[in-house]
């Protein structure tokens, strides 16, 4: 078997290749060079320069799997790909350390004024006395995730003598206690409590300006907020004005909601340390990748499954093509479930009802799980490494079968507890086309197809409620796909689940509930 390697990549990594396959490396291909070659190769190894698009993998009549070295995978179609059936796995954890390195070197340079005192010196002047800092050592670091830099950035702040707080709703209380990691309850007891806040979070619509003005308010005046995870979810203009008027004593940032970005109000700031998102930019980060890429690819080329595949091939055995119909909306299921539930708990119940449940269901499980935990990782989840992830943050698993379903021939459920009780949600496939359908939420029976963007509404059952959601939405501009209402008995309480062709705002939101007769609303992003 052959493996092509278009783009830099670790001598170690190639080296391994070469054990078992023939190794070209070819540097700098056109796009039209890319598309003459590709036919010959088994196996493709790429960074962020080449475009593996659909043309590209119409023409690669032998390719069985492509390895990107790094995380990201916007430069593949990931769709052709699975059509064809070319494996794609990418790198996620090669660039963890260095993360969270440069975490730890960015509170230590914000708390001792280094890069001020360095560009002081510099310039000429010797100003002891100008640039005091602060110790570290006995004071609380709060971490607002626990994933995989976040628990190595605990390990190195514990090894400077430091006191470690942690919120992650997904990390149970027994782990966190073996890493000799506080638990916190909530964002707002790690902001109210620590000298240092530093956030290991994705970007979703959840994180989405996570730290703003209020947040910002609840910090100790002398507390410092470190962001290398991902630009957006700090409020940038909130920031400046927290540090401009002594809310906070200062930041450290690596990343920003647009990048690249060399103008920026908070670059005039004293108080603040900033770097062009090097976080995973480590001459030992960047061969990792190209290692990992490397095993990937030499798995998928062994007829093994990669541990980091990104798309996962359809299972084998009695039933799977139908069971597979229903994977889909099983994670849509789960992100529902997730995004409709304050503050989850470490519990997730599946049960199958029908026909489905005369099958094995494994992917299912694994599906639910899937869309449950995507909002709260930075690794892009797979059928392999979910149940890990999941078992790492304390997430259980429960099914259940039962072979009768009163209403449809297959229906799944899942259950959640959370803060307001327990959380049930249930979907099925109708039709020919095994088209998705929502059935219950938030309490209610609903029959409406699940998109991306949907608002549901908790309201009075009362005349006028369906057309006060419409006169809101189109008062903002925004588009109303489809509507479904779930309601009790007559004038008591009722629900709206509608689809949307955008994001419904936090103002419009407010509108919602400032507006008599609805009692609650949550815009979700699926």
């Amino acid at each position: 078997m052959k493996v092509l390697i278009s783009e830099k990549l670790a001598d170690p990594g190639i080296e391994l290749l070469n054990r078992d396959f023939e190794v070209d490396v070819l540097l700098d291909l056109s796009a039209d060079e890319l598309l003459e070659k590709i036919g010959e190769y088994d196996g493709l190894i790429i960074r962020s320069a080449t475009q593996v698009t659909a043309e590209v993998i119409d023409k690669a009549r032998n390719l069985k799997a492509i390895g990107r070295a790094g995380i990201g995978v916007d430069n593949i179609d990931i769709e052709a790909a699975t059509k064809r059936g070319v494996i794609v796995a990418n790198a996620p954890e090669s660039n963890t350390v260095a993360a969270a390195e440069h975490t730890l070197g960015l509170m230590l340079a914000a708390a001792r004024r280094i890069p001020a005192a360095d560009a002081s010196l510099k310039g000429g002047e010797w100003k002891r006395s100008a640039f005091k800092g602060v110790e570290v050592r006995e004071k609380t670091l709060g971490l607002v995730g626990l994933g995989h830099v976040g628990a190595i950035v605990a390990r190195g702040a514990l090894g400077m003598g430091m006191r470690v707080l942690a919120y992650d709703p997904y990390v149970s209380e027994d782990r966190m206690r073996s890493m000799n990691v506080e638990r916190a309850e909530s964002t707002d007891e790690v902001l109210e409590n620590a000298d240092f806040v530093s956030l290991h979070v994705p970007r979703t619509p959840q994180t989405m300006g996570l730290v703003g003005e209020e947040a910002l308010a609840k910090m100790k005046p002398a507390a410092y907020l470190i962001n290398a995870a991902r630009g957006g979810i700090v409020d940038e203009a909130a920031l400046y004005e927290a540090l401009k008027g002594g809310v906070i004593g200062g930041a450290a940032l690596d990343v920003f909601a647009e990048e690249p970005t060399t103008e920026s109000p908070i670059f005039s700031l004293p108080n603040v340390v900033v770097t062009p998102h090097l976080g995973a930019s480590t001459a030992e980060a960047q061969d990792r990748a190209g290692i990992t890429a490397a095993e990937q690819v030499a798995a998928a080329l062994g007829g093994r499954v990669p541990m980091h595949a990104i798309n996962a091939p359809v299972p084998a055995g009695e039933g799977a093509e139908f069971v597979a119909q229903f994977s889909g909306l099983c994670e849509v299921l789960g992100s529902l479930l997730y995004q409709l539930t304050d503050r989850p708990g470490d519990t997730l119940k599946v049960e199958y009802r029908g026909e489905v449940a005369g099958f094995d269901t494994r992917l299912l499980d694994v599906s639910a799980q899937k869309g449950l935990l995507a909002p709260m990782v930075h690794e892009p989840l797979n059928f392999v490494n979910t149940p890990i992830l999941a078992k790492d943050r304390g997430l259980r698993l429960e099914t259940a079968r039962l072979s009768e379903s009163a209403d449809y021939t297959s229906l799944v459920v899942l259950r959640l507890a959370g803060e307001g009780g327990e959380n049930v949600v249930s979907g099925t496939l109708v039709g020919p086309r095994m088209q998705p359908r929502l059935v219950e939420a938030m309490g209610f029976d609903f029959d409406v197809v699940p998109e991306r963007h949907m608002l549901f509404i908790r309201n009075e059952d009362q005349p006028g409620m369906i057309g006060k959601v419409g006169s809101i939405l189109g008062d903002h501009g925004i588009n109303i796909g489809n509507m479904a209402v779930g309601r009790g008995e007559p004038g008591s309480r009722a629900a709206m689940a509608v689809t949307v062709d955008e994001p419904v705002p936090e103002e419009v939101l407010r509108t919602f509930l400032k507006t008599p007769g609805f009692n609650g609303v949550r815009s979700v992003t699926l």
